[in-house]
């Protein structure tokens, strides 16, 4: 089983480098399989979120790994339609209550669209009150950042956006550098972009040193210093995506890495349309 290293987060907490994501995974048994083949294979973080439809699933996962609650970290998100400070704290309470845990370990704003202050609040109180121990963002643009962060009391912990080495993000990161607040990247591997997994800078470093893409390109994000949470439904895939820590890439491929970059990504919370579009995603339909 493979210990993973961790990243120290602006409010002294410490979580694991890698972790699980289990975005797309459909909440009838696959996503229970999959934290749990995880769980087994070392990963001690698990990214999912009110959005994804499976906290209950993450949870029941958890628990029945028999590992203790306190080694194992929990991501959750919080979706727009509860934002603001009243329906925040009721969608806190809810996720606390899905996931059947007493904390968690990492509370996202997931998109950060309306009242995004109101929700902070409920977040930073709940944060106080100990039902939350870390507390970001995701998908914040430098735009959208300079909209809310600077009128935080408390600073977030990380943001979670898209990133991958053809998209890395250097204008968020220069503003999240400021706040010592750290990257998780989600979609690391580019959702299987095969122009990306097949990028000769990428193959040549595979074949040296025994990896295959995927490994190299995770392998680079832990570099640069990103959480990152691939995911798979694939035992196979799922353990080998762990097992980046074996070996280093030297400065001249990482900056032959960094070179890769487009500054381009596949979504985009800037555009027009964006909003309004997640907005009408209702999460609580079966509540």
């Amino acid at each position: 089983m493979t210990t993973t290293p961790t990243i120290h987060l602006n409010d002294g907490n410490e979580i694991p480098a890698i972790g699980f994501g289990t975005f797309q995974i459909p909440s009838d048994g696959s996503t229970y399989k999959a934290v749990t083949e995880a769980l087994k294979d070392g990963y001690r973080h698990i990214d999912t979120a009110v959005a994804y439809f499976n906290e209950a699933e993450v949870g029941q996962a958890v628990r029945d790994s028999g590992i203790p609650r306190d080694q194992i970290w929990i991501t959750s998100k919080l979706w727009l339609q509860d934002f603001g400070y009243e329906p925040a704290k009721t969608a806190i309470d809810l996720s606390l209550k899905k996931l059947g845990v007493d904390y968690i370990d990492l509370y996202l704003i997931h998109q950060p669209y309306g009242d995004v202050p109101g929700a902070w609040r409920a977040m930073e109180e709940a944060q106080q009150a100990g039902k939350l121990k870390s507390i970001g963002v995701s998908n914040m643009t430098p735009k959208i950042w300079n909209s809310f962060v600077p009128d935080f009391t408390v600073k977030p912990a990380v943001n979670q956006v898209e990133f991958n080495p053809t998209f890395q993000q250097k204008p968020i990161r220069q503003l999240m550098a400021a706040d010592d607040v750290k990257l998780e990247a989600w979609a690391p591997l580019g959702q299987g972009n095969q122009a990306l997994l097949t990028d000769p800078v990428i193959t040549k470093l595979a074949a040296k040193y025994g990896k295959d893409a995927g490994q190299v390109i995770l392998r680079f994000e832990n570099q640069l210093g990103v959480i990152v949470f691939p995911k798979s439904v694939h035992a196979d895939r799922i353990k080998s995506n762990l097992d980046i820590f074996d070996f280093t890439l030297t400065p001249a491929e990482m900056t032959d890495l960094i070179g890769l970059d487009t500054g381009k990504g596949q979504h985009d919370p800037d555009a027009p349309g964006v909003e309004k579009m997640l907005a009408g995603y209702d999460v609580h339909a079966n509540d």
